[in-house]
């Protein structure tokens, strides 16, 4: 009898290890592991199927449509990491490159969070720390109050309205840093605080520390004072990628994961949908470019609300979507009309998206 209790006993004891090892072992789908990671130097990307992930077949054909109207150039849809939907439209091919406008400022906000954690730069610090005096027209004690924060949150407080050149006589003073929001391309002055404090090219140092480690193929123009860049869609995804992952790429930490979230999330107390040069969904208001006015609402009502995104001139679009394992790109003309970053088109675009995902 002892030796038949003992035998229970033990079998037991080994069962409930068994299964807390297996409990243990249980990941996240939201980590980082169970992320796909195309290789770095290959076109080979893993699909994923709709019908794999159950989503409407029959919506495809009219959101390709719809894309095809409003002058799209090139689309995609990830999930997880893999190619769920890629197309291209009007002449475009997955080689073509094609500018990121202003939804490449988030690579500014990237590069910036690289050099912060490699101890080259402060955002907390004034740009004088690095640019040395004078790189404004604002009197001292005010360009003095001008962190690299300030660029990254867009509230230097220097004047929107005289145009996109960023030389110091075109920028001048209207109110004291952190007290007004204005999209103002003086953010630019973040690439030359990077590569000052570098002892280097912004090119130079966004293709080693972020670039060439995810296998983007783009590069940097100068266009009006201003570097833009351009590269194929895929190249585009990739970055949208990495965000997904939470600044991870495989089993590298390429941006601090606190940082992120830090920026794709509100930055400061005037425009709760602006983060580090994100746009933020599912806040309880908005500013716009060009714009004083508060607006109420969600920036993308129909778009999930942890939505965050890059949004750039003529419809340039990533789309990240944690809650649902989206990232999404689109790229080409302007939809509709000229803009600077949102448009009708956002919302109208993912109408169409939600008839295709939500089976």
């Amino acid at each position: 009898m002892k030796l038949t209790y003992f035998y229970l006993l033990t079998l037991s004891l080994l069962l409930s290890f068994s299964c807390s090892s297996e409990d243990d072992t249980t990941t996240n789908p939201n980590e980082p592991e169970s992320i796909y990671f195309p290789p770095t130097n290959s076109e080979i990307w893993e699909t994923v199927s709709l019908t794999e992930l159950n989503w409407n077949e029959s919506a495809l054909q009219p959101l390709l449509n719809f894309l095809e109207e409003k002058h799209t150039k090139s689309f995609i849809i990830l999930y997880d990491g893999k190619i769920v939907e890629e197309h291209y439209f009007n002449g475009h091919a997955n080689s073509t490159t094609w500018y990121w406008a202003s939804a490449g400022k988030t690579l500014t906000t990237a590069v910036a969070g690289i050099a912060q954690e490699n101890g080259l730069i402060n955002i907390n610090h004034k740009v004088s720390d690095y640019l040395g005096t004078n790189w404004t027209s604002a009197p001292l004690e005010k360009e003095n109050l001008i962190t690299c924060k300030n660029l990254l949150s867009m509230t230097s407080g220097l004047d929107d309205t005289t145009g996109d050149d960023v030389d110091p006589n075109n920028l001048q003073y209207m109110t004291d840093a952190g007290t007004r929001w204005a999209y103002h391309n003086v953010y630019v002055k973040l690439q030359d605080v990077v590569a000052t404090a570098a002892n280097s090219t912004w090119d130079n140092y966004f293709n080693t520390n972020l670039s060439d480690k995810i296998g983007m193929t783009g590069s940097w123009v100068d266009l009006n004072s201003l570097s833009v860049y351009f590269s194929n869609t895929r190249s585009m995804a990739r970055f949208g990628l990495l965000m997904y992952a939470n600044g991870q790429w495989e089993n590298e930490q390429i941006i601090d994961e606190d940082y992120l979230y830090q920026a794709t999330n509100t930055s400061q107390a005037i425009n709760e949908a602006y983060g580090y040069l994100w746009w933020l969904n599912g806040k309880s208001s908005y500013h716009l470019p060009q714009s004083q006015l508060e607006f109420p609402g969600n920036l993308i009502p129909d778009a999930p609300s942890d939505m965050y995104a890059a949004l750039g001139k003529n419809d340039q679009k990533i789309y990240v979507v944690p809650s649902k394992k989206l990232v999404i790109v689109r790229m080409g003309q302007s939809a509709d009309d000229d803009n600077f970053a949102l448009s009708n088109f956002d919302n109208d675009l993912w109408i169409k998206i939600n008839d295709l995902i939500n089976s």
